[in-house]
């Protein structure tokens, strides 16, 4: 395995602290002396790039949010001149403005490297055929995966999302070893495998990286049972990079190493932002250390994890991201997570792993209903069957009363080949 580690992975630990301090301090100059919002951050802390002396001073810095990158719509995040930016991803704007992130050449090709590192990791070879179904356009996903794959000498089978009965099809001809999906996504293409009357433990696939949404270790049983693969998580987003920020190893499955020669994590306390040594479980930050079109200093993600030695890798791994927490929903006072929920749904028998929660107010308080597709075929019988089962578990695991609708197949909403997960109904009622 030694043998097919870059020359980032075979760092040792001094020489890696070492790298990131050396690039820590050139990242927090670049982004002081060429981008506004960090020149008066800085200002208003008190605080100089050369203030940081050693990796812990890091810590002093301020934060960056997502509202500020909203604030600096379009460009006024970019650290370069546009005419630098070879490419523009943005997200979904959904809730708002769009976030918007720029690459340089030297950032298209760093990034096409992590994630040709994050798919060896995975049991991905040259040669091998990769479907990447992630979305492709301003979504970071497919694009990422694309190039990275092609980096690592794979052959790329540019699905996109969508057209489900289709991708089956082009999956059983092209015949490809490893596959690029959200986690959900590819439960549906399960389904439509299972619809088709063709076995998923058939086919050629022997790898599945999934990100762009948490998902449990239940998840990952149900996946591997039914297709016959390894289940292996990716970890990324937008603002720090896309795709390939870490990466969880084939032969371990234990939690996903961060690239660390290129992202500097910390975990921090939701409340209050102190940092957290590692092993406690926090919100994770991230300050990227290469980037040149647009560098994040100590980026909140809100994704909840912990910090954990390296065990394939020398990097520290974060725990498997089962929760954030802007997803946390407080429900007559006691905290629920959405992945608490599908741990339970998929668990019942006579509902497909898909959920969606929907919060309500009744009166004065707050309601919950949880809407489950039902598997091809449940009856009648089964699916109120699961229904009872359903709320009765939340009531005994999670600790509060909620409502149970059994839906359609192929009935809840998905965008990017993921299921919407909270949809708040409160301000309509």
């Amino acid at each position: 395995m030694t043998a097919l580690l870059d020359a980032g992975e075979r760092l040792g630990r001094g020489e890696l602290e070492a790298l990131q301090l050396e690039r820590l301090r050139a990242t927090l100059r670049h982004a002081y002396e060429n981008v506004g919002f960090y020149r008066a951050s800085f200002d208003k802390a008190g605080l100089r790039p050369e203030d940081c002396r050693t990796l812990s001073d890091l810590s002093r810095f301020p934060f960056t949010v997502k509202a500020d990158l909203r604030d600096n719509y379009p460009f006024g995040m970019f650290a370069v001149p546009e005419d630098r930016v070879r490419r523009i991803h943005a997200s979904s704007g959904t809730t708002g403005r769009p976030t918007v992130v720029g690459y340089t050449d030297r950032d298209l090709d760093t990034w096409a490297d992590v994630v040709a590192r994050s798919i060896r990791a995975a049991g991905g070879r040259p040669g091998h055929k990769v479907h990447v179904a992630y979305g492709y356009g301003l979504f970071t996903g497919g694009l990422g995966a694309h190039y990275g794959a092609e980096r690592l000498g794979c052959t790329v089978v540019p699905a996109s999302g969508g057209m489900t009965a289709r991708q089956v099809q082009l999956i059983q001809d092209f015949r490809p070893e490893i596959i690029m999906i959200t986690p959900s996504y590819m439960l549906t293409l399960l389904d439509e495998f299972e619809r088709q009357g063709v076995d998923p433990r058939t086919t050629s696939l022997k790898v599945g990286i999934f990100g762009a949404e948490p998902w449990t270790e239940q998840m990952r049983g149900e996946i591997e049972e039914r297709f016959a693969i390894d289940a292996v998580d990716i970890y990324g987003l937008s603002e720090v990079m896309g795709p390939g920020v870490a990466q969880e190893c084939v032969e371990t499955k234990d939690g996903l190493h961060i690239w660390e020669d290129h992202f500097y994590p910390e975990v921090v306390d939701p409340f209050t932002g102190e940092v957290l040594p590692d092993g406690e479980e926090g919100e994770l930050v991230f300050t990227s250390l290469t980037k040149e079109a647009m560098p994040v200093i100590r980026y909140r993600t809100r994704d909840l994890t912990r910090l954990l030695p390296g065990t394939a890798r020398t990097f520290r791994r974060m725990e498997k991201v089962t929760g954030r927490s802007d997803d946390m929903v407080i429900l007559r006072g006691v905290n629920l997570f959405p992945t608490q929920i599908e741990e339970i749904v998929l668990r019942t028998p006579g509902v497909a792993p898909h959920f969606q929660l929907r919060l309500t107010r009744q009166g004065r308080m707050d309601a919950l209903t949880v809407r489950a597709e039902a598997r091809a075929g449940a009856t009648a019988g089964e699916r109120e069957a699961a229904a009872l089962s359903i709320a009765a578990a939340v009531k005994d695991g999670v600790g509060v009363s909620v409502g149970v609708e059994i839906v359609d197949p192929e009935t809840l909403e998905r965008s990017v080949g993921k299921i919407r997960r909270i949809v708040d109904l409160r301000e309509a009622t």
